[in-house]
């Protein structure tokens, strides 16, 4: 291309990056609403002027909650599930075990990036669940060699359909080949976008995670490990992240550690990475310590040496209490606690708060509400039968055309007991409560079973607030303990009394490590607030 063709194709880039940028700043504004709140958006500051207050962010990732697919399903949605094996021939192979055990993390996309002999990254991503992605025994075939990361993730509304959203992503760069795997949400990541957009970058994605891969590209640092510390400075917000290349991998976790991410060692040596030690288990690898918030630790596959960095200076640790109450199968250890233990033990506070007197029987909202029901019936002395029982095997209830075929779509995945539930006084008792669809649906069920009275306990604090650091929650209009106070929520699901287990109970149960524990969605108090984009500056030819 000669010097005055390139010319014009460098206006014409500029011009179209311009308009690009005038639509996005579009769709920014339309993606806050206006309603006081007690969270405050961080802009950057110009001129002296003022940061913007007062604008809660309806979504700030890149996805939706698209409550409106599946109405029997009331939970919050983790986005993400990693895996990562360095040192073991089949790699491969058990990066895809690993998967199948943490499918609850992410149902809609699955990957594996893996580092075959010869030295080049290779990728095999798909839309669905793992056994949907790699159903073809060819697929993971074609992933041989030592070291590979995997990844599941939900993505909603129009993400869903996309391809180009599920990780691991894998790209070239000046110094090599590189593919990352990222559980979490960056709250700057629009503000990280412009700026890169700005400067030439082309983005091929709505990921969070791409900004990542750009700023190491961008980094003027060496080797890759100071590109990452570099590139993670920039970052605000959850982030736990596997990065693979041709020698090493590199497991890296967010200052403040919002997000889960595990070590363990196989028998031959290997090394693994988990966003949950169930995953370690499943792949007969034993489970040594957290990757701690803030650190970045390096397997050198050439010689399987294990070292350590610390990203970024220390900061006030903030985990994510919901992995806790839901998103962790019982059987892991999660920031160093074992999840059925921590659910158990709010099931005994509930009781202990809000007991049930004159209940017969106390039955669990299957699967998550089983251990805080255990730990309720124990500390009430009632009986503790299973009165629901789930169908796993119905798929996505998508939309009916009629409330009535919808009622019947949601009895497809719960059925009552009829002989736990008939003439009974009922306890409920469910990990939490978020729009409340779910708990009305399940007191009708009930009623219709024949049960006397339905109590509902919810053995967590009433979300209030929505998650900005990689849960996709609905907006706070959603919320149902947002929009009414206890006696309009208990009406609205149409329960004979409804209690929550409070946050100061709560926070006595973890007792001094409370303050290590992210609760925003209960408390609203966010640690890291989202920043705005830049305003950017008008582009002409």
């Amino acid at each position: 291309m000669g010097m005055a063709a390139a010319a014009k194709s460098s206006r014409l880039l500029l011009l179209h990056h311009h308009a690009a940028g005038s639509n996005r700043q579009q769709q920014q504004h339309l993606r806050y609403s206006t309603k006081p709140s007690s969270l405050t958006l961080q802009q950057p500051r110009r001129g002296g002027g003022t940061p913007v207050g007062a604008l809660i962010p309806d979504r700030v990732t890149p996805f939706s909650y698209g409550g409106d697919d599946d109405e029997s399903d009331d939970h919050p949605r983790e986005e993400c599930g990693l895996v990562g094996i360095v040192g073991d021939p089949d790699a491969s192979s058990l990066c895809y075990l690993g998967l199948q055990k943490l499918q609850h993390r992410g149902e809609e996309g699955a990957g594996i990036v893996a580092v075959g002999g010869d030295g080049k990254l290779k990728s095999v991503t798909g839309l669905g669940l793992v056994a949907d992605v790699f159903g073809d025994p060819a697929r993971l075939a074609s992933l041989p060699g030592p070291a590979a990361i995997g990844h599941v993730r939900y993505s909603t509304a129009g993400a869903a359909a996309s391809l180009r959203n599920v990780q691991p992503f894998l790209a070239g760069y000046r110094f090599g080949q590189v593919a990352v795997a990222h559980n979490g949400n960056l709250v700057n990541y629009q503000a990280l976008r412009s700026k890169l957009e700005a400067r030439g970058s082309i983005f091929n994605t709505s990921s969070d995670t791409e900004v990542i891969l750009h700023l190491i590209a961008t980094s003027l640092s060496r080797p890759l490990l100071s590109r990452i510390c570099d590139a993670c400075e920039r970052l605000a917000g959850a982030y736990s992240l596997l990065f693979l290349t041709a020698d090493k991998m590199f497991a890296v976790r967010d200052p403040h550690g919002f997000r889960p991410l595990v070590l363990g060692r196989r028998r031959n040596g290997a090394v693994a990475f988990a966003s949950e030690t169930c995953a370690l288990d499943l792949i007969e690898a034993t489970y040594e310590r957290e990757v701690e918030p803030g650190e970045v630790v390096v397997v050198d596959r050439r010689d399987m040496s294990v070292s350590s960095a610390c990203l970024v200076p220390h900061r006030p640790r903030r985990s994510c209490v919901f992995e806790h109450i839901y998103f962790a199968l019982p059987n892991s250890v999660v920031f160093s606690h074992a999840v059925h233990e921590r659910r158990t033990a709010f099931g005994r506070a509930l009781a202990e708060e809000s007991p049930a007197p004159g209940a017969d029987v106390v039955i669990p909202v299957p699967d998550s509400g089983f251990y805080a029901a255990l730990g309720f019936a124990r500390a009430s002395g009632l009986e503790f039968q299973q009165g629901l029982i789930r169908w796993h095997y119905s798929g996505r209830s998508f939309i009916q055309p009629t409330q009535a075929i919808r009622d019947l779509a949601v009895k497809l995945k719960l059925a009552p007991v009829h002989g736990v539930i008939r003439g009974k006084s009922v306890v409920v008792v469910d990990d939490s409560l978020v729009r409340g669809t779910t708990s009305s649906k399940i007191v009708r069920l009930l009623r219709d079973a024949g049960a006397r009275e339905v109590h509902m306990r919810i053995a967590s604090p009433p979300v209030v607030g929505s998650c900005l650091y990689g849960i996709d929650t609905p907006s706070e209009g959603e919320l149902i303990s947002n929009r009414m106070d206890l006696e309009g929520v208990r009406r609205e699901i149409g329960s004979d009394s409804l209690a929550f287990l409070s946050l100061d109970k709560l926070h006595s149960i973890y007792g001094a490590e409370a303050e290590g524990y992210c609760d925003a969605c209960f408390s609203r108090k966010y640690p890291v607030l989202p920043t705005l984009p830049e305003p950017v500056m008008e582009l002409k030819e």
